[in-house]
């Protein structure tokens, strides 16, 4: 197992799927499962890498708590084990059999472990029976997901989740039943929003770092071979806390593959994960290089709050400046949410904007839509425009409903998910960002295939 890799730990009482979740999530078959409960004793290590964000995935035995047999407790000392070094537990259910005194045991365990946990409710074969089968867990006080361990139902939803939680090196795990930043000052937590700068060398982050706080100061040298740790700056403005996160320059001679793999580049990224929006600072007498394209890309793809910062304007002759411009926003339409700022650290220009649109741009990450309103606005889109019919089908649409914010993510609910091509679902996108506002943040959207709802 890979030391780098972040370790997610399931947990759970006997009999509860663990070790069929294990292997799907693995989509192998590495962990023994039976139905006889307590197959599994010791830890069982596997890797999860098929996501953009691979991590090590630990199966337990399953834990009565509260048993003083000798065997019980060599299984609850190991799943200890586990849990003291997983930034994140699953811990595993039986929507069929609902909550009982185990649950609950093993419940008090977790929150004296003082870990970010998600419930998973295993053996819910679909969305028609979610809402039933998870009720009575969202007592327990952790977020709550449905899965099928045996059938995938809820598989793809629970990777992107725990991805979507993982926390950085060095940095604490999230807390996942709040999607804010961390603040220092729990008094300023409404009023304080922290930016990252990310960027390569010499396109002007540390001027704008000195130009947005109003005096000099030196920040992580660009140089080959130093620190690349971030750099934490606070200030207040208007009474509100602003805190720059800042991190060294992607190298020029860095090659980044289609993953982001290589490691200078993913120390500037988990830097960036302290924030909660990132400016990622661009040149203007160079272009969007390749390597900008990539990373560009790249956090399109996490739904990371973004805002493109074209800087060093005023080194552009007056008669190219609209041509430049042009070719900027011709290069990022694939993210037509992106802002996009032109600054200069010499004539000051674009620069009193940059943290109102912060705000703006984190704002919208935090929108919460009603249910009832979703689907009203889902059945007009698609009333509106139609899905093409693939291979003789024509999508249907069920229901849809929001799972989160930071990003904003909406789960489509539809007769088959593969039917959705992805013209049809950027429609979407664009008419949910039409009609609730939502034209700076990143959204995230999910269709979950729920066959039992109905027949064609």
């Amino acid at each position: 197992m890979s030391q780098e890799l972040p370790i997610v730990a399931l947990i759970g009482r006997p009999n509860v799927g663990k070790s069929s979740l294990f292997n799907r999530l693995l989509k192998s078959s590495k962990a023994l499962t039976h139905d006889l409960p307590g197959v599994t004793r010791d830890r069982i290590y596997g890797e999860v890498r098929q996501v953009e964000r691979p991590f090590a995935l630990v199966d337990t035995g399953g834990l009565e708590p509260e048993s003083s047999e000798d065997i019980k407790q060599a299984v609850l000392a190991q799943a200890r084990e586990a849990i003291s070094e997983a930034v994140l537990v699953l811990m595993v259910v039986d929507g069929r059999e609902g909550l009982n005194a185990l649950d609950e045991q093993v419940a008090a365990l977790l929150r004296g472990a003082n870990k970010p946990v998600l419930v998973v409710v295993n053996k819910v074969d679909g969305a028609e029976k979610e809402a039933l089968f998870t009720a009575e867990f969202h007592q327990l006080g952790f977020p709550v997901l449905a899965v099928s361990a045996a059938h995938g139902f809820g598989a793809r939803l629970l990777l992107d989740t725990v991805c979507a939680h993982l926390p950085s090196a060095n940095v604490p795990a999230l807390d996942l039943a709040s999607s804010s930043g961390q603040c220092e000052d729990d008094e300023d937590a409404q009023t304080s929003l922290r930016l990252a700068l990310l960027g390569r060398p010499n396109v002007g982050k540390s001027s704008l770092v000195n130009a947005l706080l109003g005096f000099q100061r030196q920040i992580v040298s660009d140089q080959s071979g130093t620190t690349r740790d971030s750099v934490d700056i606070s200030w207040r403005v208007d009474g509100k806390t602003y805190t720059l996160v800042d991190t060294a320059g992607v190298r020029k001679r860095t090659r980044i593959q289609d993953s982001l793999e290589r490691f200078s580049v993913l120390k500037a990224l988990r830097s960036s994960k302290k924030a909660q929006v990132t400016m990622l600072v661009l040149d203007a007498l160079e272009g969007l290089t390749f390597q900008d394209k990539k990373l560009l890309t790249f956090l399109d793809r996490e739904k990371t709050p973004l805002i493109a910062v074209v800087n060093k304007i005023d080194l552009v002759p007056r008669s190219a400046l609209n041509a430049m411009k042009q070719g900027f926003r011709d290069d990022l339409s694939f993210a037509s949410h992106l802002p996009l700022v032109f600054t200069s650290t010499m004539t000051k220009a674009g620069l009193g904007g940059l943290l109102p649109l912060g705000e703006r741009v984190w704002a919208q990450c935090q929108t919460r839509i009603s249910t009832g309103l979703l689907n009203r606005v889902m059945h007009e889109a698609t009333q509106r425009h139609q899905p093409a019919v693939v291979n003789r089908r024509r999508a249907k649409f069920f229901y849809l409903t929001q799972t989160g914010t930071t990003p904003p993510t909406f789960v489509f609910f539809v007769n088959d998910a593969g039917l959705i091509r992805h013209e049809y679902a950027k429609y979407l996108e664009k008419q949910l960002r039409k009609r609730f506002g939502l034209n700076l943040a990143p959204l995230q959207l999910h269709f979950r295939s729920s066959h039992g709802k109905g027949r064609e």
